[in-house]
Formats: structure tokens, sequence, C-alpha cells
């Protein structure tokens, strides 16, 4: 691909300021309208003035564009050759590479004018969807509402609210990417639109931690009850349960509820409950009494396997 000179495409010195390069496109633009110019090629030059415009009024791709432009004209003088040249092979291929980086491989540009040989699919859009355990059971609808970056007629890139409501499968996971084919921003030159990606995030529970397709919670049990064993009433994400706890549970023993965990392709998880034995915060002197007398009764220490390492 040839080196273009864009400053000359839309008649202005290398120098200009942005609201000249805005004037000379808005000038040129309305010149070669397909719509309005009966010229011959009006169609490719107003293209070319869109592409232009697209390098020069952006600070980043005029940066760009104008180190490659140097590089080429310091090359052009030490090789002597003529102002305008078309450049070595080398000069047109860095060009080359930069106009790839800039409108992509098919060279698109995104122009209201654009046809199918400048066609350039849309932006895909990507966004986080937080969704809550409970929602993960079943199949749910959720509202989503999000920026769309597009191109106006003058070529200025804009932003549009776009709102969804949209589907999220029973058993969806943290991390998840879920693809909306056809979401995301509008296409080019007939192209298709972008995707919509949402990455789903699921909401830390107050009570439930996750693990892979099962959820744990920890039950608190007061000394006696692990002791003598007792009933207790737990939640889960449907409801709550009756949990029978056996005489001499321990502090982290673990014990599975099954199917009360998360949906999953195999199956429904398991809900496992961790029992975590808790002191009272304060006891009083009569209290400390027994709890005295339950100490010379039992004669258990719970550090004898110390004396055996």
């Amino acid at each position: 691909m040839d080196f273009k000179d864009y400053y000359a495409t839309l008649g202005v010195q290398p120098d200009a300021d942005d609201k000249t390069i805005k004037t000379a496109y808005r000038k040129l633009a309305r010149q070669y309208h397909p719509d309005v110019s009966s010229l011959a090629g009006a169609e490719e030059k107003f293209k070319e003035v869109a592409e232009a415009y697209e390098v020069l009024h952006s600070v980043e791709k005029r940066a760009e564009y104008d180190e490659l432009r140097q590089a080429r004209q310091q090359r052009q003088h030490y090789s002597g050759a003529p102002p305008g040249a078309s450049g070595s092979r080398e000069t047109n291929q860095d060009f080359a590479d930069f106009f790839e980086s800039m409108f992509g491989s098919a060279g698109a540009r995104q122009t209201p004018f654009d046809d199918n040989r400048f066609a350039q699919k849309g932006r895909d859009v990507e966004i986080e969807m937080p969704v809550f355990l409970e929602e993960t059971l079943e199949n749910t609808s959720k509202p989503v509402e999000f920026m769309l970056p597009y191109r106006d007629e003058q070529g200025r890139m804009q932003e549009l609210k776009k709102s969804l409501k949209v589907k999220i499968p029973a058993g969806v996971r943290d991390g998840e990417r879920i693809r909306l084919k056809g979401q995301g921003a509008p296409g080019s030159g007939n192209a298709a639109n972008g995707d919509l990606y949402l990455h789903i995030r699921l909401v830390p529970h107050p009570l439930f931690d996750v693990e892979g397709h099962n959820l744990v919670i920890t039950v608190p049990l007061a000394p006696w009850e692990a002791a003598l064993g007792t009933k207790v009433t737990i939640p889960t994400l449907v409801g709550k349960i009756q949990l029978t706890i056996r005489p001499d549970s321990q502090s982290g023993q673990r014990l599975r509820i099954k199917g009360k965990g998360l949906v999953g392709k195999s199956g429904p998880g398991d809900l496992f409950a961790v029992l975590k034995v808790v002191m009272p915060r304060q006891t009083d002197e009569a209290t400390r009494k027994l709890w005295a007398q339950l100490a010379d009764k039992a004669g258990f220490d719970p550090r004898a396997e110390w004396s055996q390492a």
C-alpha cells in the first residue's frame, strides 16, 4: 500500500490545528457527499477525506501518523528521492501496518457511506453482570443498560444508551462469559454488529460460601449442644430445614445435606454445614462453678496427642 498524505487530502498544512482540520473536513465532506455531488468519483473522494479526518482529528492517531510521515521524509532525503515519490517498499509497508492498525485489515472506515468493500464488524461490548446465588437456581431475566459507541455523520464518536432484558441461564458460575450475538456496536459497510459479552459476577452471600456447585454454611453451636446433640434450623437458598446434631459432635465437622447446593450440569450440588462450637461471651460465677465441676468430672485432655508426638 502506497503512503497517503492525509494533510494533502484535506488541503491543510502539517501544523494545522484541530479547528482548521475540522473545517476543511466539513467543507470537503459536503462537496463530495454522495447524496449531493455529481462529480465523478465523489464517493471514493469522500471516503479518502473521511479516512484522513479519522486519523488527523485524533491526538493519538495523528501523533503516530506524524512520526511515520517524518521517518518517510528522512528516508526520501537520504535516498535522494524527489518529494512526493511513492516511497520505498519499507516505508510503504510501515504505512500499511499503520493503516491496518487504524482501520483493520480490510481497510474498513466507520463512515455512514461505507460499502461492502470497506465493511467492518462493529465493536464488541463487555460488561459486568452481578447475579445473586438465588438467581442461579433457575432461568431468569435481568435488565441491563450499557453504552454503545458509534460515529455520526460528522465523523465524531458518540455514545448511545441501550437497554435490554437478558436471559441468565440456570447454573451460571462466577467468571462465566455469556455472548449475546449482534447486541454490540453497529458495524460499518453493511457488516455485522458487534457482540455483547456478559461477565457473570456472583454477589457474595452473607451466609453461604461457594465451592464449585456446593454451598458451605457455618453452624454455631453451644458447647452443650455439641456434647448432648440437638436439632437446629438452618437456612438454604430455597427455605429452611431441620438439621440433626449428634451427641459428641466436633467443631469443624462437616455435615452434608444432599441436593441443597447450586444447580449443576450433572445435577444439584450439596450444602455442607460446618459445625463451630462457640462459648458464651460472658459467664457468671455460678456458671463458672458448673464448668469447673464438668472439668473435674470429664477428665478430658484435648491436647493428649501432643504428649505422643
